[in-house]
């Protein structure tokens, strides 16, 4: 999850690497560090906390503008608490190597019982620092720094991208990747390594995809990318289709508020193309036949978070268009309870970064268990969708704010186009009713836009309920995810208890949480598309108001019934009952936004989370 970024090329590598974690910031922040390399003299400098602490730190001691090779990290921890001494980079006992870390390297511990044994003292609490010293060792007897990062990946077990440097080595970094994610960029007579686009973005938009078990070498010459055996390989170019300005605020005061004001577009540009004259879905790659989605007799849904949630509300609408069963699952569970799978089963994976490690294990297990895999993704040559037998990318551009806003309302567009294929390969519907389901999906960037220019009361009633110490989402339907959804953005944001659940379980125990003003938060069902659920969540309502709760309704408009029974009512655009999430999201959002602002709490870079979650 930590950020990373390595430079060689002609301009001073301090500017380069502050540059990209400064948009890697996002993926880990709990402590930050650069390591550069001139004229053989290696100079490392590292601070726990965000970006500025070190920035300030590397401003302090000067001397750090002319070296032209620099690797820099920010980190989200996973073996040593957040300090000084477990920061990246972790230098080797001569002072001469540096390395820098993501992920978890599962066999640390035999590897620094076999370090210390060799009489070498640990700088730090971490897993990263037993890769330094080995790679010291093959440095020690004579290898370069590439056949020296080959030789230590072929030990090590778990997950890791590696970045390193070395004294004896400038102009050159070397890096590594198994389970992790490694991009390439090449600019005009420089280069970029990194674990986003992001990072580069503002220099080039040319990138280079990097392979499973890979290890790449830049320097003057250019890039050299081998297996950890040595063998040479290719890697796999491609363009950026963002440029740098996506990655700025766009004066916005936050991230969040940017992405989330950015939806209509990006559902939009999700949408875009992605339908023939005849109404077929057309996929971004797909290594499978019509057959094969023919064959499909039962599909599983794998995802975390955000994602997850989108995948539920895609489960009631692939069961309705396609009458197929479809089972969501938490990533991180799915291997773990054995599901029953085989060549007729159809694996979702869902994954914003493409890079979610428990989404990527999910998927390998189904693969094994000789299932297909269609990916949906936000990350173009991530490791899901290449390892995916098909691919809907949602082209939602870049998202910096730790809570998801844009990717779940990108991702409910795909998981609808994704149903939509389904039905219409399998012929459960005809080309003219995929079409027009279509264009109810092309109808609503508009109604999202709609929601948004009307979100002034919403933010009126966080700021009123910035004491409140915790809340309840309810809904039922498609309404339940999204009231899931709901409670997470609170959590993530404004570190309150909320709880989402489905109404009909109230009674079954949640309801002894109400008391008097108690913010309970409604997903309301169309009174046209769902009426007995409708009656039915009023009938809740009515339930949780006896008992003192302070209710707000999400309802569409023109719903007589619902107001008089409700404190504060949010009304959304008419859509059809499966595709109302797109827009009933959009006010939770705003809402946990401007209650987390109220709270005086990081907006973009919420305690304890980074954005891209690469380690089990």
């Amino acid at each position: 999850m930590c950020g990373i970024v390595g430079y060689v090329g002609p301009k001073p590598a301090i500017e380069i690497v502050s540059e990209g974690l400064r948009r890697l910031e996002y993926r880990g922040y709990d402590s930050a560090g650069v390591a550069l390399v001139d004229a053989e003299t290696l100079s490392v400098e590292k601070r726990a906390g965000k970006l500025a602490n070190l920035t300030a730190a590397v401003d302090e001691r000067g001397g750090m503008t002319d070296p032209r090779t620099g690797i820099g990290h920010t980190r989200w921890a996973t073996h040593g608490a957040p300090t000084d001494r477990n920061a990246h980079p972790h230098v080797s006992a001569d002072g001469r190597t540096a390395i820098i870390h993501n992920g978890i390297i599962e066999n640390f511990a035999q590897l620094r019982t076999e370090l210390e044994s060799a009489g070498i003292e640990f700088a730090s609490d971490t897993d990263s620092e037993t890769v330094v010293h080995l790679l010291s060792a093959q440095l020690a007897e004579g290898r370069d720094l590439s056949e020296a990062m080959r030789r230590v990946c072929r030990r090590l077990e778990g997950a890791f991208t590696l970045l390193a440097v070395n004294a004896d080595h400038p102009g050159t970094v070397v890096g590594a990747r198994r389970n992790s994610p490694l991009v390439a960029g090449i600019g005009e007579g420089e280069y970029f390594l990194a674990s986003d686009v992001a990072a580069f973005i503002a220099h080039t938009r040319e990138a280079v995809e990097l392979g499973q078990d890979q290890v790449v070498t830049i320097d003057a010459s250019g890039i050299t990318i081998t297996d950890f055996d040595g063998v040479a390989m290719a890697g796999k170019p491609f363009n950026v289709d963002w440029d740098a300005s996506a990655a700025e605020k766009d004066g916005y005061e936050y991230f969040m508020l940017k992405e989330i004001a950015e939806q209509p577009r990006a559902v939009a540009d999700t949408l875009r193309g992605r339908t023939g004259t005849t109404g077929e879905i057309t996929l971004d790659e797909v290594r499978m036949s019509d057959q094969d989605f023919r064959d499909v007799d039962k599909v599983f849904i794998v995802a975390c978070g955000t994602s997850y949630h989108a995948g539920m509300v895609a489960k009631y609408a692939i069961e309705h268009w396609t009458r197929l069963p479809v089972e969501v699952e938490l990533a991180s569970e799915f291997r773990y309870r054995d599901p029953v799978l085989d060549r007729s089963t159809l694996v979702i994976a869902i994954s914003q970064s493409g890079e979610t490690m428990d989404t990527l294990m999910a998927l390998r297990h189904a693969k094994t268990q000789k299932a297909r895999v269609l990916a949906i993704s936000n990350t173009v040559g991530s490791t899901i969708p290449r390892e995916s037998d098909a691919v809907l990318y949602t082209r939602a551009g870049i998202e910096v704010a730790v809570a998801s806003t844009k990717a779940l309302l990108t991702q409910l567009a795909a998981c609808y186009l994704v149903g939509l294929h389904l039905a219409g390969v399998r012929g459960v519907k005809y080309a003219d009713e995929v079409a027009a389901v279509v264009a109810e999906l092309s109808a609503t960037p508009d109604k999202i836009e709609q929601v948004l220019a009307a979100m002034e009361p919403v933010r009126a009633l966080a700021r009123d309920m910035v004491d409140a110490d915790r809340a309840l989402f309810i809904g039922r339907h498609v309404g339940y995810p999204v009231a899931l959804e709901g409670a997470l953005k609170l959590k993530e944001l404004a570190y309150m208890h909320a709880e989402g659940f489905a109404a009909g379980e109230l009674k079954h125990g949640p309801i002894s949480l109400i008391e008097p003003g108690t913010p309970v938060v409604v997903v309301v069902p169309s009174p046209r598309g769902r009426s007995i659920l409708h009656d039915k969540v009023v009938s809740n309502i009515q339930e949780v108001k006896a008992r003192g709760a302070r209710v707000i309704a999400v309802a569409e408009e023109g719903d007589v019934v619902v107001a008089p029974h409700v404190d504060h009512t949010v009304f959304v655009p008419r859509v059809p009952t499966l595709l109302a999430p797109l827009l009933a999201a959009v006010p939770l959002q705003v809402f946990a936004c401007e209650l987390a602002a109220a709270k005086g709490h990081d907006i973009d870079q919420p305690r304890n989370l980074a954005k891209s979650v690469t380690v089990e």
